[in-house]
């Protein structure tokens, strides 16, 4: 069992994982590839002044990976069901158990619905400002909860904001990720 299973793999999905693996919990994500992202290019994503949507998953990955991130690239989940020590993940091949879940599947609302996700007029998975849905410990993120806002800045946004919520809970306190400059030197080295 691991802490935390994020169904998708882009913007959101992979911002959740980030900030929950880098803060010590153990996540595992689920990567079918089917982002949106290799059908973009940003000029609007703050820091990113120009750069192709596929180049910029593969940086994102190439960083989750680097925290330890146990990606299953490829792996496409069928079902996701509530059971008493927090959720089961199907595959084609295997199950997987978490105490927490992110639902990062784009403009596909099936996972969530098939949980009991309750939704809104609008037809998008009902949240509240930490992306929690109405199943506790449940978080459904980016195209999922937005009927138009479908950008990736604001996915990465979500998927950070249910990371930090997970983190809330585990904690006992209410969570910052705030990195210095010092804690760059820490992980990464001294800067040259």
């Amino acid at each position: 069992m691991t802490d935390v299973l994020i169904v998708g793999g882009g913007p959101a999905g992979l911002s959740a994982a980030l900030f929950a693996q880098k803060n010590g919990l153990e996540t595992t994500v689920f990567d079918t590839d089917g982002t949106w992202m290799h059908k973009a290019h940003l000029f609007n994503y703050l820091g990113v002044g120009s750069q192709d949507g596929s180049a910029f998953m593969e940086t994102a990955r190439t960083q989750v990976d680097s925290f330890g991130v146990d990606r299953k690239q490829g792996t496409e989940v069928t079902d996701v069901q509530q059971t008493d020590a927090g959720f089961e993940v199907a595959t084609e091949d295997d199950t997987y158990e978490a105490t927490y879940l992110v639902l990062a599947t784009g403009a596909n609302r099936d996972l969530a619905e098939s949980l009991g996700c309750d939704m809104t007029d609008e037809d998008t998975v009902d949240v509240d400002v930490t992306m929690e849905t109405s199943v506790a410990d449940a978080y459904a993120t980016g195209g999922m909860v937005r009927a138009e806002e479908w950008q990736a800045v604001i996915s990465a946004g979500d998927g950070a904001a249910a990371a930090l919520n997970i983190l809330t809970k585990e904690k006992g306190e209410h969570f910052h990720d705030f990195d210095t400059p010092a804690d760059a030197d820490a992980l990464f080295g001294p800067e040259e």
